[in-house]
């Protein structure tokens, strides 16, 4: 199955935009998984209740689009769970953790004198803020966060959003997401987009768009060594 919307082998991609969560880090799922085990719930009932079960997707959804807090999404989300609600978004993401292959070719790439920026559904940024320690305004030239514009991905607003902030049309952008929901809206908009299934498949795609960029083609062999 293809992964990656091939683009013209002359094209030159101005920017790269990252999602947050499974692709600069490492998966959601394992990360939801841990946290199931650690609370002593069912191995897959957290990430059941936010993401498959209707009510707890719309509950994660108003709060990507910052339309409910983080503390409320926690006492909700708590109940639901039949589990203490106390800082329940810092608990449900203690183990999430750098993919450092990707977090390297990101830097590569900015190195390189291509832009990268990040578009991330919002997790919310109180009382925990995930992303706080990644210093992703000092790594990347642009951070938008769904919470802040009142829209989430797949909704094509904030994909032109991205785009207007960033002075750009979207034929000029590599985006990468690993949900392959999200990449749909992206390719409407003229953006060549990579699905990312794993790390490997990830930096090897940027290295295929963007083969001029010192440093990167290393970080791939790395990356298929099995090293990441």
């Amino acid at each position: 199955m293809t992964r990656a919307r091939h683009a013209p082998a002359e094209r030159r991609f101005s920017t790269v935009v990252f999602e947050f969560g499974g692709v600069l880090t490492t998966p959601m799922d394992d990360t939801a998984r841990n946290f199931a085990r650690d609370t002593g719930l069912p191995e897959d009932a957290y990430r059941q209740t936010v993401a498959v079960d209707p009510a707890g997707r719309e509950l994660y959804a108003r709060l990507e689009r910052g339309e409910i807090t983080q503390e409320r999404w926690n006492a909700e989300m708590g109940v639901r769970l039949g589990i203490d609600g106390t800082n329940l978004m810092g608990r449900a993401l203690a183990t999430l953790s750098p993919e450092e292959s990707v977090v390297a070719a990101a830097a590569a790439i900015r190195a390189g004198g291509v832009r990268t920026a990040v578009l991330s559904n919002s997790m919310g940024l109180f009382p925990h803020n995930p992303y706080g320690p990644w210093q992703l305004e000092e790594c990347h030239d642009l951070v938008v966060l769904s919470e802040q514009h009142g829209m989430r991905k797949p909704e094509p607003g904030i994909y032109a959003l991205t785009l207007r902030l960033l002075g750009l049309p979207g034929t000029g952008c590599v985006f990468v997401d690993d949900n392959e929901e999200n990449l749909a809206p992206a390719r409407a908009l003229g953006m060549t987009t990579v699905h990312a299934t794993s790390p490997a498949v990830t930096v090897a795609r940027l290295q295929q768009f963007l083969p001029h960029i010192p440093g990167l083609e290393t970080q791939a062999e790395v990356v298929r060594g099995g090293t990441s």
